[in-house]
C-alpha cells in the first residue's frame, strides 16, 4: 500500500511558523550574545582576510598562493595593531587637552544656560563631582575586562577558523548527497562571501576618502589631533548613519572648545557635511550600485535591531548580517517573502547575479554569457569536417 503524503501547510500557517521562528532566533541571539558576538566578529575577520589574500594573489605577482594567506594575516595584524596603538597612544593626550579646555567649556555651558534662561549654571567641575566618577570605576574596569576577554575569544576563534577552512570542502561533500545540492550550497556561500567583500571594499574605499578629506580640512583649520579624528572617522564609517553623524558633528564641537572664534567650527561643519554628502550620494552609489540590494529603510531598522541585540558589535556588523539573512532566506520558498521585503527591488535573487563575479570584477551585471570553450571547439570541428 503506498504511503500517504502529508498535506502541505497553508500559507498562513507557514508564514506564522516563519515569524515565530524569527522571534525565537532573535531571542537566542540576544541571550547568547556573549558567545555569538566573538564568533561573528571572527567570521567577519576571516572573510576579510580571505578576500585580502585572494586580492594579493591576483594583484601582486611575487605573492604565491601558498604565501597569500600568511601575508594577508601579517598585514592585517600590522594595520589594525598600528591603528589601535596610535589611537591608544593619542587618547591620553586627547584627555589632557580636554582638561585644558575646561574653562572654555564652562563658558560654553554658561552661554547655553543663558539661552535656556538659567541664571547660575553649574560649572564643569561641579557637574563632574555630581556624577561621582569614583562610583563608575568598577563598571569601567568590568567593561575593560569584557573587552579584553572578547578580543581574546575573537583571536582564538579566528585562528581555528583559518586553520580549519580547508576542511569545509570535505564537510560540504558529506553534508549534501547530490551534486546539485552541493552546487547550490556552494553558490549560496559564494554569494554571501562576495556580498560581504563588496560591502567591505566599498566601505573601506569611501571611508578612506572621507577620512583623508576630513583630515585635510581639519589640518587647514588648525584643529588639534587632526589625524586622531581622521582615524576615528574612518572606523566610524563602517557603522551606517552613526558614522556620518560622528564625522560631521564631533570635530566642529571640539573646534568650539579650541578656538575663540566661531568661523573655524562653522567652516568645519560645512566642509565635513559637504564631504560626507558628496561621498554618500555620488561616489557610494556608483561604487556599490545594486550589489547589496537592500532597502535603505531595512538598513536603518537593521542597525537599530542589531544594536539592541549585540550592542556596538551589532551596529558594526548590521549590514553584513542583514545581507547574510537575505541570501539565506531567499533559498527557502517558505521564507522567501521575508527576503523580498528586505531587498530593494523586490528580487532577492538579484544579489546572485551581481555578486557571483566577486567585488573586484568589472563589467555590467547583465553582460551576455561568453561562448563556452566546448561549443567553440565543436564549431571548429564541424568546419574541418565540412572542409571550410
Amino acid at each position: 500500500m503506498p504511503a500517504e503524503r502529508l498535506p502541505l501547510a497553508d500559507p498562513v500557517s507557514r508564514n506564522a511558523l516563519v515569524i515565530l521562528a524569527t522571534i525565537a532566533a532573535g531571542a537566542v541571539l540576544f541571550l547568547l550574545a556573549d558567545i555569538l558576538t566573538p564568533l561573528a566578529l571572527a567570521l567577519f575577520l576571516a572573510v576579510m582576510i580571505d578576500g585580502f589574500a585572494r586580492v594579493l594573489e591576483a594583484r601582486v605577482p611575487i605573492v604565491s598562493k601558498r604565501l597569500a594567506m600568511p601575508t594577508a594575516i601579517v598585514l592585517s595584524v600590522a594595520i589594525f595593531g598600528g591603528a589601535a596603538f596610535f589611537v591608544a597612544d593619542n587618547a591620553a593626550a586627547f584627555g589632557s587637552q580636554l582638561v585644558a579646555y575646561a574653562p572654555k567649556l564652562n563658558d560654553v555651558i554658561g552661554r547655553l544656560a543663558s539661552l535656556a534662561g538659567l541664571e547660575a549654571p553649574p560649572s564643569l567641575t561641579q557637574m563632574v563631582r555630581q556624577l561621582n566618577p569614583a562610583s563608575y570605576l568598577g563598571q569601567i574596569a568590568r567593561a575593560l575586562q569584557d573587552f579584553l576577554s572578547t578580543a581574546a575569544f575573537v583571536l582564538v576563534y579566528l585562528g581555528f577558523i583559518l586553520a580549519s577552512r580547508r576542511g569545509w570542502e570535505r564537510k560540504v561533500v558529506h553534508l549534501f548527497a547530490t551534486r546539485e545540492e552541493r552546487h547550490e550550497a556552494t553558490a549560496a556561500f559564494t554569494r554571501i562571501r562576495n556580498g560581504i567583500e563588496q560591502y567591505l571594499w566599498v566601505q573601506t574605499v569611501t571611508g578612506l576618502m572621507i577620512a583623508v578629506a576630513s583630515w585635510i580640512a581639519m589640518a587647514v583649520v588648525g584643529l588639534d589631533n587632526a589625524l586622531f579624528w581622521a582615524i576615528l572617522i574612518f572606523f566610524a564609517s563602517y557603522i551606517p548613519v552613526v558614522g556620518g553623524v560622528v564625522a560631521v558633528a564631533a570635530p566642529p564641537i571640539f573646534a568650539l572648545l579650541q578656538f575663540d572664534t566661531l568661523w573655524q567650527a562653522i567652516t568645519l561643519f560645512i566642509v565635513l557635511q559637504a564631504i560626507t554628502t558628496f561621498v554618500g550620494n555620488v561616489i557610494l552609489p556608483r561604487m556599490q550600485g545594486q550589489s547589496l540590494n537592500i532597502d535603505p529603510i531595512v538598513l536603518l531598522l537593521a542597525l537599530a535591531f542589531w544594536s539592541v541585540v549585540w550592542g556596538l558589535t551589532g551596529a558594526f556588523l548590521s549590514t553584513p548580517l542583514t545581507t547574510v539573512m537575505m541570501v539565506i532566506l531567499a533559498q527557502f520558498p517558505g521564507a522567501r517573502w521575508i527576503a523580498v521585503i528586505l531587498s530593494e527591488n523586490g528580487d532577492p535573487g538579484e544579489l546572485r547575479r551581481l555578486t557571483e563575479r566577486g567585488p573586484h570584477e568589472a563589467g555590467p551585471p547583465d553582460d551576455p554569457p561568453k561562448t563556452p570553450p566546448k561549443t567553440a571547439a565543436k564549431r571548429r570541428s564541424k568546419n574541418l569536417r565540412s572542409g571550410t
